[in-house]
């Protein structure tokens, strides 16, 4: 479903645009996707709305299949990129795993700002955007997902989760039509 309506307590949640990850080849090139998170960053602060900040610091335990990637990540890789414009009264969430609020006081965050809804931008859709929109889901918000401000390091796996899972959660919409209903 296309976005039809923001609450008026709405916060934009902007999942790991960091140094790091932003330097990682994906399906969208990551400066478009920044320039549309700041765009939305600098449309919630004008509007008085929340901005949070997340950045992955570590990762969750446990075996996989999948290669861990090895050695020490340069030292600048958590640190969010400079076009996001970080303001003091951003909040910033550091987690260690895929989703923003499982391990961090992401949901305590939102709550004390007395937040309804959720919009989601940034890397990797299928990972970090997706396992914050499920938990937001889950939690009791709404959630919607600027498809434009996403991308993934695999266009499978980021199609699936804007076409299949996405809608399932919530609505979707372009930077552009966020923008609008903010007003």
């Amino acid at each position: 479903m296309s976005v039809t309506t923001l609450d008026a307590t709405s916060a934009l949640v902007v999942i790991d645009l960091q140094k790091g990850i932003a330097a990682l080849p994906s399906v969208h090139p990551s400066d478009e996707i920044i320039a549309r998170s700041a765009r939305l960053a600098a449309a919630f602060r004008s509007r008085q709305l929340p901005v949070v900040l997340v950045n992955v610091t570590g990762g969750a335990p446990g075996r996989t299949e999948a290669a861990r990637p090895g050695g020490t990540p340069p030292a600048d890789w958590t640190e969010l990129v400079p076009e996001l414009d970080r303001q003091p009264g951003d909040v910033l969430v550091s987690k260690q795993q895929w989703g923003a609020f499982h391990g961090t006081a992401l949901d305590l965050e939102l709550r004390r700002r007395g937040v309804t809804q959720v919009v989601l931008t940034g890397i990797a859709t299928s990972i970090g955007v997706e396992s914050t929109a499920r938990a937001a889901h889950e939690h009791g918000y709404h959630v919607t997902v600027a498809t434009d401000a996403v991308t993934d390091l695999d266009e499978a796996a980021h199609r699936n989760s804007v076409e299949k899972i996405f809608p399932r959660l919530g609505e979707t919409g372009t930077t552009d039509e966020i923008i609008a209903l903010l007003g």
